[in-house]
């Protein structure tokens, strides 16, 4: 009999000001990279849309959606944001997602 395996996954849409496209991309990145670091944290991406100019996706896997809150509550969360706010054309979009058969091998 196969263990379920809970994985949480925490996505972000970010649309940058026009002109600040480098700026919330390297903001972006700099987060991805300390988040990577973070104990609960199975993985996180950071893609840009193909279809739309300064539209950034950050898609994060973590062990359980307590982990996802105790990341959302964090100062890293709260530097990121501060960070990112200046280069924003609106406000992200943040959701939480159950997974499907996006599940990460143990």
């Amino acid at each position: 009999m196969a263990e379920d395996i809970e994985v949480a996954v925490l996505a972000g849409t970010f649309d940058a000001r026009e002109g600040s496209e480098g700026a919330l991309a390297a903001s972006l990145a700099r987060y991805v990279v300390m988040t990577r670091r973070e104990n609960a944290c199975r993985n996180v991406d950071l893609v840009a849309s193909a279809t739309q100019s300064g539209r950034f996706l950050v898609i994060e896997k973590w062990d359980s959606a307590d982990a996802v809150q105790a990341h959302l509550d964090s100062s890293l969360m709260t530097e990121m944001a501060k960070e990112v706010v200046p280069h924003l054309a609106d406000k992200p979009t943040l959701d939480l997602y159950d997974t499907i058969s996006a599940h990460d091998l143990a």
